[in-house]
């Protein structure tokens, strides 16, 4: 079958989902159009007018199925690619608009929600990675709609419902599953070994980040921290706070270029801990479990379908002390399980590129049936 896969925003997540797709389903051929991860509401609004010029060839080869990331234009495209009309697409949400927090400097996010709308009608069937995405953003075009002034049909949500389904990004879990460890040899220390993975940015949590290790020190917690992820030049000051004020905590601050070196820390990590306040599926976790980590994560967001109740700590988001206090417990109670030997990392092996492979395939093919 001939595939034309597009990727707007060509974020390291949506990267590692379009080679899954390949991996997982080889015997289609796949033609991949992907634009870079920078200047967000230019690539949201723009990626039609130059796939529609610059890749107009490539565009009107005869495809059988057309899967789209959420980031593409999908009615404006096509609109102005006719031979697109009539080709059953696809479209996958990685996020959603309607979900991200407002915060300093952030985009007015109305104009990616209306197109997102607009490409889920003009899709023949929608695929999100976790039930939470789905419905936030589902929720999120009700309370759209309903502050329109006039002129708004009836059933539309109802109707995107219809063709909606949930596949979560898959996890090559035999990458994680053996190799070299990046932390000192146990006989050298006892610490706490604790990870915390993510984008450096204000979504993910910074600040609570901060007050969890003031009070794992006030409490005599001994730990090292591994903080990893991706830097911008507009990433909050509390990382680097967090970089002077715990630096003899760190084994390691900043991006990991090879995926090795990434593996090897995650298998030597004894906790994965989650401050976001934003997160529909959560891979850089999903991918600490599979390494072997003890997930310790806040009770909302995607996590509640995700993990147990033991591994998520008290939500409040608006009391930044009682929250780590909360994240705190959870900490130390499973220092104390990890000591014990009676620590085991939950089963993560539904999200391996073998058991969801059969999915995807049915239900890509189902959008054209």
């Amino acid at each position: 079958m001939r595939v034309l896969l597009l990727s707007a925003y060509a974020a390291q997540s949506h990267v590692h989902w379009r080679r899954s797709l390949e991996i997982m389903i080889p015997e289609w051929e796949w033609t991949v159009l992907e634009l870079p991860p920078r200047y967000f509401s230019w690539r949201v609004r723009g990626n039609p007018l130059y796939w529609s010029r610059a890749e107009r060839e490539a565009l009107e080869r005869p495809y059988e199925l057309v899967v789209a990331t959420s980031m593409v234009d999908l009615a404006t495209l096509r609109g102005l690619v006719p031979a697109l009309a009539g080709v059953p697409a696809a479209l996958y949400f990685h996020e959603n608009q309607f979900e991200y927090p407002r915060g300093r400097g952030r985009h007015s996010p109305l104009e990616a929600q209306m197109v997102s709308l607009y490409s889920a009608l003009a899709a023949n069937g929608l695929v999100f990675n976790s039930a939470y995405n789905r419905d936030s953003f589902m929720q999120g075009c009700e309370a759209l709609l309903a502050r329109l002034p006039d002129k708004v049909p009836k059933g539309i949500v109802e109707e995107l419902r219809s063709f909606s389904t949930v596949l979560p990004v898959p996890l090559e879990l035999q990458a994680f599953s053996s190799g070299r460890q990046w932390w000192p040899a146990r006989e050298e220390t006892d610490a706490l070994r604790l990870s915390w993975t993510g984008r450096f940015e204000y979504d993910k949590g910074g600040e609570s980040l901060l007050e969890i290790l003031r009070q794992l020190d006030r409490r005599g917690v001994d730990y090292q921290l591994a903080l990893v992820g991706q830097q911008f030049r507009d990433s909050p000051p509390v990382f680097d706070h967090i970089s002077r004020d715990f630096g003899h905590r760190l084994v390691h601050y900043g991006y990991l270029e090879s995926r090795d070196d990434y593996h090897s820390l995650l298998r030597g990590a004894d906790l994965v801990l989650s401050t976001a306040r934003h997160e529909v599926q959560g891979l850089a976790v999903l991918e600490a479990v599979a390494a072997g980590c003890i997930p310790v994560v806040p009770d909302r967001l995607a996590y509640r379908e995700l993990y147990g109740p033991e591994f998520r700590y008290r939500s409040r988001p608006e009391d930044t002390a009682g929250e780590a206090s909360a994240a705190v417990e959870c900490v130390v109670h499973w220092q104390s399980a990890i000591r014990a030997g009676s620590a085991t990392a939950p089963d993560v092996s539904a999200f391996s590129t073998d058991r969801l492979a059969p999915e995807y395939r049915a239900r890509l093919q189902a959008v054209i049936g």
